[in-house]
């Protein structure tokens, strides 16, 4: 009866690995994703086509490259999606001023969906039957990655390692890795988890799974300690069109230049670590450190902007739904049908988020100076405590005797 049931077993693994050729991986060359480039090719004996978004990878391009080839990979797609990422997700995001539980600026968040999205166009392009991602069975990203690729593609097989195999733990994979020869950077000494983009970095695990233990400095890699910051301030300006910041100090850059820019400026002056605890979709608490410096000055400066030239009610109703938006993008679903209509109506707010914002960095605070625009719908004869011709201040007793009406009507009644 034994070897009945095992037999049965093979077959069934055996009849699944036969149905998968090709597999596109998204890869980062980090720890999860090398080890399982080499476990898709032994345990499916298919073909692996890797994918690298450079959205902020720099310098590890070609570590990623010979990693990729060394372990065993047939085809490597290695593309500089920079421009395509600040543009087209970041800035979208950023002009919702989207921040998830009052923290988290979705770094992580808005990449996956423009990875999925590529990654599914490139297995098309290669023929490839499956898709496979380097996300746990606990975390976000697996839920991120999976709905876009159905949302994309809704007959693409996924495979989540994952969720399959029984490396249970990040000691595990190292094992594996080092059995294997396979080169990765993740040590015991710093078995964290990260994650980089051009919008920020993100550490999860070890020590840092204690929400008590202090994040030791050496992890920190974008920003400097706020108290080794410069002891001078350095002012800039940010200049907006249609929400979308343009120009640092009127020079015009790309998108992808902007937030490089402020990613230094922020960096050098100890501005965006945060250290929190979020709610995962999936229903767990998890504890994670970011670095995001040009994303905490860009999001400061675009509500500066807003400030002047958005109408009240306009704005008001807009970041009602912010905390929605914010959720949806964290939860995996830029591709949903919500998204879209939400990111339509954001984007109508922006029509007039002009001009100029005046900011002081220093010491990890981000302070706003000064903004102007000539969109801007702040009138300082109206706003002014001196004389005016505007506004008849008499008006405004029965402005608040009307509103009181209700509160005054329920008092009466209570004392009935």
């Amino acid at each position: 009866m034994r070897l009945w049931i095992a037999w049965m077993r093979f077959y069934k693994e055996r009849s699944v690995t036969e149905k998968i050729k090709k597999v596109v991986l998204a890869y980062s060359g980090g720890l999860d994703t090398s080890v399982i480039l080499k476990w898709l090719i032994t345990t499916y004996d298919c073909e692996v086509v890797t994918f690298s978004a450079n959205i902020g990878l720099g310098d590890e391009v070609e570590a990623i490259r010979e990693n990729a080839v060394n372990t065993g990979a047939v085809k490597i797609y290695i593309e500089d999606l920079a421009e395509d990422f600040v543009k087209n997700y970041v800035f979208p995001a950023f002009r919702a001023n989207a921040i998830y539980e009052g923290q988290y600026l979705l770094g992580t968040s808005l990449a996956r969906p423009l990875i999925a999205k590529r990654q599914i166009e490139i297995a098309t392009a290669e023929n490839a039957d499956a898709v496979s991602h380097g996300a746990t069975g606990k975390g976000n990203d697996q839920v991120r990655f999976e709905l876009s690729y159905l949302a994309l593609d809704p007959n693409i097989k996924i495979i989540a390692p994952w969720r399959e195999w029984d490396l249970n733990s990040r000691t595990a994979l190292m094992a594996f890795a080092k059995k294997h020869g396979i080169k990765v950077p993740t040590t015991h000494a710093k078995p964290y988890s990260t994650d980089a983009n051009l919008l920020h970095i993100s550490y999860e695990g070890g020590i840092l799974e204690d929400p008590w233990a202090t994040p030791p400095e050496d992890l920190f890699t974008l920003t400097v300690s706020p108290k080794d910051a410069p002891d001078t301030p350095e002012i800039i300006e940010i200049s907006f069109e249609t929400g979308d910041p343009v120009a640092i100090n009127a020079k015009t850059m790309s998108p992808a230049a902007i937030l490089t820019e402020l990613n230094r400026l922020g960096g050098r002056h100890g501005i965006g670590r945060v250290d929190l605890v979020e709610n995962r979709f999936v229903g767990m608490k998890s504890r994670g450190v970011y670095e995001t410096p040009g994303g905490t000055i860009l999001r400061a400066a675009h509500m500066a902007m807003e400030s002047i030239t958005m109408d009240r009610e306009v704005m008001h109703l807009r970041d009602s739904l912010m905390p929605k938006y914010a959720e949806l993008i964290y939860n995996g679903f830029w591709f949903a049908p919500e998204m879209k209509l939400m990111q339509g109506m954001i984007d109508q707010t922006q029509q007039n988020v002009d001009g100029v914002v005046r900011l002081e960095l220093y010491k990890g605070s981000c302070r706003v100076l000064g903004r102007k625009s000539d969109q801007s719908v702040y009138s300082e004869a109206f706003a002014t405590f001196e004389d005016d011709n505007v506004y008849s201040q008499k008006d405004a007793e029965g402005f608040i005797r009307l509103n009181a009406l209700r509160l005054r009507i329920q008092k009466l009644m209570q004392a009935k």
